[in-house]
């Protein structure tokens, strides 16, 4: 069994940051590709980002472009994502996901990752 634990969540105001971590355990890690998604309330999830088996394919969502990034310690079995300059509107719960992905994008869908953590909650405050 694949185990996926997230940690890092919490509030924060607009302009802040949040580092998120996954850890994983039950497989190596380093054949998981790993992605990050989101869901806010009312709202459907999404894509928020990822990165390949290699750490060489790294995608992302235009909202969050140049404000979150993404990187993974295969050392450590983890995965990050830092999030910066926060805006109310990345208000949302977020989930870490694996899969045995050859190449990762930005409209690979959900259902092709086949791990998931508890997700975490981040709330951004105006």
């Amino acid at each position: 069994q694949v185990q996926l634990v997230e940690s890092g969540g919490g509030l924060v105001q607009a302009g802040g940051s949040l580092r998120l971590s996954c850890a994983v355990s039950g497989r190596t890690f380093s054949s998981l590709a790993m992605g990050w998604f989101r869901q806010a309330p009312g709202k459907e999830r999404e894509f928020v980002a990822a990165v390949s088996r290699s750490g060489t394919s790294i995608r992302y969502a235009n909202s969050v472009k140049g404000r979150f990034t993404i990187s993974r310690d295969n050392a450590k079995s983890t995965v990050y994502l830092q999030m910066n300059s926060l805006k109310p509107e990345d208000t949302a719960v977020y989930s870490c996901a694996a899969g045995n992905l050859a190449y990762v994008s930005v409209d690979t869908r959900s259902e092709q990752y086949d791990y998931w953590g508890q997700g975490t909650q981040v709330t951004v405050s105006s």
